[in-house]
């Protein structure tokens, strides 16, 4: 696995944004007017208690009254909106991520996913991609409309004195980002573990209702049922252990909240017995910093939540940024099966020979037995002719020319490769094969079975 601090998952994430910038720039203005709604209807009410205590404001009661309930009736619209803007881009987002990993699992296909667990890749296309939800829907925008909020706050609650926007930019960066920091870096790699174990538990559950019948009959069911709730009671403490640093974080940014509430009102009502301030100065910038934490809290919640995100993120991208063993190969002429040799070649797996210095000339029209013990090559030589791996000495040809000049899905289209672990449905040969092709006609289906097939006895 690549090893990418959390700030690079993010920003690769970040990038899959360009085709919806729009609508992520929409749902950040909306979302930003809507905190302001919602945090200057407190700010208003503070106005009106000036008024009726018969202090000099700038606003009438009337007016006061007005623009409440405008504010009020602008935030519920608009953060409907935000809500459905963001999901709308999470969830689009999600269907193209999803469309880039199975174009990439086809691209690395054969020979870089022959090793990987098909249940452990099952649970990146599922529910690590359906995690990323949390991120473009909960994370790119709040980040954005906290910094535009605060900016605007600290100027506002600045306007009655330097030092009280001076404290609200210390409260915003201590609870937006000190404390998510700090909650990240006590979380640890805790959502790394997590995903991964997730991803290993699929995988084993998978394999046990595929290996059903074998643990039937050799009587393995109560072992193997011990074995999967040994590993989920583990990844449920993993889980455990999370939910415990997110509660100590909502605790801790709570009380931190508190002290800069404090530090709000005892340094406007010191700034007003000296006389710097208005009594306006005291009520004012208070209730405006008590009422505009709901951004940065939101950033401040992610601290633990976001490394489960960011690990099912990178994870994805694992996937994506694997390049894979052999390319496409496009822009050759077609060309019309009439044989192939495998001429000299020798292949091994790292340092361990399967193939040494073999060939063997395949006719068209005729079906060829290779017979060898398990491990001697039988199932390579057939990935070489279908170009799965690299031929690294010898020559493979296909109709007289390099299968290395020849377009991929050309290749592909003239041979057929059933590997020894092709899962046949319960269902009609017809039904079977019309997995490839579900609205393929008989006379199709006829043609297909009578493609050249390369014959392994085993």
């Amino acid at each position: 696995m690549k090893k990418r601090t959390g700030f690079k998952v993010m920003a690769d994430l970040i990038g899959l944004v360009k085709p919806l910038a729009g609508y992520m720039l929409l749902a950040v203005f909306m979302g930003l007017i809507g905190h302001l709604c919602a945090a200057f209807i407190t700010i208003f009410g503070g106005y009106a208690v000036l008024n009726v205590l018969n202090f000099d404001v700038p606003f009438s009661m009337i007016f006061i009254f007005i623009y409440v309930c405008i504010f009020a009736l602008v935030r519920g619209i608009l953060r409907y909106t935000e809500q459905a803007c963001n999901h709308f881009i999470a969830f689009k987002l999600l269907a193209l991520i999803r469309d880039k990993v199975f174009k990439a699992l086809r691209r690395l296909c054969h020979a870089k996913l022959e090793s990987r667990d098909k249940g452990d890749l099952i649970s990146v296309i599922t529910s690590d991609i359906e995690l990323l939800e949390v991120f473009y829907a909960h994370t790119i925008s709040p980040t954005a409309i906290a910094f535009l909020f605060s900016i605007i706050l600290c100027v506002f609650i600045g306007s009655y004195h330097p030092l009280l926007g001076i404290i609200a930019l210390i409260a915003y960066i201590t609870v937006g980002v000190i404390i998510q920091l700090a909650i990240s870096k006590i979380s640890g790699n805790y959502g790394m573990k997590f995903r991964t174990k997730s991803g290993e538990l699929s995988a084993f559950v998978l394999d046990s209702i595929r290996g059903l019948s074998e643990t039937i009959q050799f009587n393995q069911g109560t072992e193997r049922l011990e074995q999967i709730n040994e590993k989920n009671d583990s990844l449920s403490n993993d889980e455990k252990h999370m939910k415990k640093i997110s509660g100590r974080n909502t605790a801790v940014t709570n009380t931190v909240i508190l002290i800069f509430d404090l530090a709000m009102l005892f340094s406007s009502a010191m700034l007003y017995y000296s006389g710097k301030v208005s009594f306006d100065g005291i009520l004012i910038p208070t209730i405006a910093l008590m009422s505009s934490f709901g951004p940065v809290i939101a950033l401040a919640n992610l601290g633990s939540t976001l490394q489960n995100t960011i690990a099912a993120g990178n994870r994805a991208l694992d996937i994506l940024e694997e390049t894979p063993i052999t390319e496409e190969i496009t822009n050759h002429p077609d060309v019309k099966f009439s044989g192939a040799e495998v001429k000299s070649v020798t292949f091994s797996y790292g340092n361990e020979t399967t193939l040494s210095d073999v060939s063997i000339l395949i006719p068209e029209n005729k079906i060829i037995g290779i017979v060898g013990k398990s491990g001697s090559g039988k199932s390579t030589l057939l990935k070489l002719l279908m170009r799965f791996w690299k031929v690294k000495n010898g020559d493979v040809k296909i109709s007289n020319k390099s299968i290395d000049e020849i377009n991929t899905e050309n290749l592909r289209n003239m041979e057929s490769y059933v590997t020894q672990e092709t899962y046949l449905f319960h269902d009609s040969i017809k039904n079977n094969l019309l997995i490839a092709k579900h609205n393929a006609t008989d006379e199709e289906i006829e043609t297909a079975c009578k493609k050249p097939l390369f014959t392994i006895l085993l």
